[in-house]
C-alpha cells in the first residue's frame, strides 16, 4: 500500500524544511499527531528514532533511514509482518506571483506479508491523516512566512 500528497506550500524551502525536521513540534500543526517524542539530541540525523502517537494507531518507534539536509528525509517503523515507510520531500518552488516557494510530497507506505491486512485498516485513515499534514505544515509555514 503506497499514499502521498503533494502540494506546494507559499514559503521559502528553509522554513517548510526547519518545520519538517522539528518532529517533536509536529502535533502544535498537524491534527494527525498526539506526540513525537524523539530519542536523540541535536539536529535530526540517520538513525535517530522518535517514539509517534497517533489518534486510533498505536505508538509506534520510527527511526531515521534517509536525510538530505534541507530536502528529504524518510523513517520507518517496524510491526510485525510490516514496514511503514514515512517520506518527507521539499524543493523550491515559484509560486505564481514570483515568491519563494516550495514543492512538497508526503507518502507512507506498508510492505511486507502484513502489508495487505493494515491496508484495509488504515487506508483511509492514512489519507485523511497526509491531508491533516498538508493543510497544517501549509498553515504553519505560510502564516510563519508572513510573519518574516
Amino acid at each position: 500500500m503506497h499514499d502521498e500528497v503533494e502540494f506546494e506550500v507559499a514559503a521559502p524551502v528553509e522554513q517548510v524544511w526547519k518545520l519538517l525536521v522539528d518532529v517533536e513540534r509536529w502535533p502544535e500543526w498537524s491534527e494527525s499527531m498526539t506526540s513525537v517524542r524523539r530519542l536523540g539530541t541535536g539536529p535530526l540525523a540517520v538513525g535517530e528514532r522518535a517514539v509517534v502517537k497517533q489518534p486510533k494507531l498505536p505508538k509506534l518507534t520510527w527511526e531515521v533511514t534517509e536525510l538530505a539536509e534541507g530536502s528529504s528525509f524518510v523513517w520507518v517503523s517496524r510491526t510485525p509482518g510490516v514496514l511503514t515507510t514515512g517520506s518527507h520531500y521539499v524543493s523550491p518552488a515559484v509560486s505564481a506571483d514570483g515568491t519563494p516557494a516550495s514543492k512538497v510530497r508526503l507518502a507512507v507506505s506498508h510492505t511486507g506479508p502484513g502489508a495487505k491486512l493494515v491496508g484495509l485498516f488504515a487506508n483511509s485513515l492514512t489519507r485523511s491523516y497526509l491531508q491533516m499534514e498538508r493543510r497544517g505544515l501549509t498553515a504553519r509555514a505560510e502564516s510563519t512566512a508572513a510573519q518574516s
